[in-house]
């Protein structure tokens, strides 16, 4: 490959040192300024909930967390459903489980201390190629090629890569790794991030406040937008099931199941549904339900996943044998007040509030007596 030409390094820090991002998981500019490294333990911790994940949607998840876990080993020491629970809604909740069980690997065959390298990095439970390089980089300050979604369009912008995604991966990464410089590359890694989330963006890409401007093949061809190419993207299949929705006579309260830990949602509390995967579709009627009732049709939610789109039938019954149907599914009632505190991914929540509008609204705003 001809490297004759580089994205400037220089002076993509020097943007970067005007404008990066605050962001709870970075040192403030003055505590870098003054010498201090990045935790590693926020640094990992930010990059696994990032991934397949907006900065926007991370960051009261990460503040929860480092305020509850704030160092490795707490976090190592706390029990599964906590964690789960608090990462309830973030998706991907093999990366929950793969969160604790690298703390418990660092905290207890480390003695708390991160690998300081990329390859080491990679030994350890939920940590890829990728989330090895940024942590690497950031809290180690090793000269790694960080390619995350908005590098790669940034790169292929800068030199109008034609080759689609993800062929154009390897040419991306080799040109990250020859502009990396060996001194912050971290902070050369996340002016790369700041600079796709805020200016070189998928749909209007403000070129004309772009530090990389002057030197952008496609900004000078006048369609940055058409980068980076990608591949015809493959239609999702759509699986079918019905989730079933008891609520119990007297105070409402709604019987909830544990997930089998292997598999899609593995461990996260639920309703019960049909066995849908993501390569089959389950039962889809009433004859399906768990247990007697009067069951009634409440509609269909839909949620899409990374692989297919899901739509699931449910169904809604006021249950009064209340032993009998928590014992007979190995489940447990959860009142009303305590069902948004629950282990509950999205999708469940969806086929709750179908049959039950309220169960996940806000509380009403108390107004001012005085």
């Amino acid at each position: 490959m001809n490297f004759a030409k580089l994205l400037p390094a220089d002076v993509l820090l020097a943007w970067y040192d005007r404008h990066q991002r605050a962001l709870p998981w970075r040192l403030t500019p003055e505590a870098h300024a003054a010498g201090d490294r990045a935790d590693p333990y926020r640094v990992w911790l930010s990059e696994i909930m990032l991934q397949q994940t907006t900065v926007k949607a991370v960051k009261p998840y990460f503040e929860r967390f480092v305020t509850l876990w704030p160092t490795v080993e707490s976090l190592a020491a706390a029990g599964e459903e906590p964690v789960l629970r608090e990462w309830a809604g973030l998706g991907y909740y093999s990366r929950a489980r793969n969160l604790i069980a690298c703390a418990r690997r660092v905290a207890t065959d480390l003695g708390g201390r991160f690998p300081q390298t990329s390859l080491e990095l990679q030994d350890l439970p939920g940590i890829g190629p990728y989330t090895a390089a940024a942590i690497a980089a950031i809290a180690f300050n090793e000269r790694a090629a960080v390619v995350d979604g908005n590098i790669e369009r940034v790169f292929s912008r800068y030199f109008a890569i034609s080759a689609p995604l993800p062929q154009a991966k390897a040419d991306i990464r080799e040109h990250v790794l020859a502009a990396t410089p060996s001194l912050r590359p971290g902070d050369f890694a996340q002016a790369l991030m700041d600079l796709g989330a805020t200016l070189c963006t998928p749909r209007s890409p403000a070129c004309a406040l772009c530090p990389l401007e002057e030197g952008c093949v496609a900004r000078r061809g006048g369609n940055p937008t058409a980068f980076p190419v990608k591949a015809p993207r493959k239609v999702k299949p759509v699986r079918r099931g019905a989730a079933f929705i008891a609520e119990r006579a007297g105070d409402g309260a709604v019987l909830l199941v544990k997930r089998p830990v292997k598999g899609l949602l593995g461990g996260m509390s639920g309703v019960p549904t049909t066995h849908w995967t993501a390569r089959q579709d389950g039962e889809t009627g009433i004859s399906a339900a768990p247990l007697a009732g009067e069951w009634q049709r409440a509609g269909t939610i839909g949620h899409v996943f990374t692989h297919f789109e899901l739509r699931l039938d449910v169904f809604h019954a006021v249950i009064c044998s209340q032993t009998a149907a928590s014992a007979t599914l190995d489940g447990w009632w959860s009142a009303p007040r305590h069902l948004p505190e629950e282990a509950l991914p999205s999708v469940m929540k969806k086929a709750i509030s179908a049959a039950l509008p309220q169960a996940f609204a806000p509380a009403p705003q108390r107004g001012n007596l005085a």
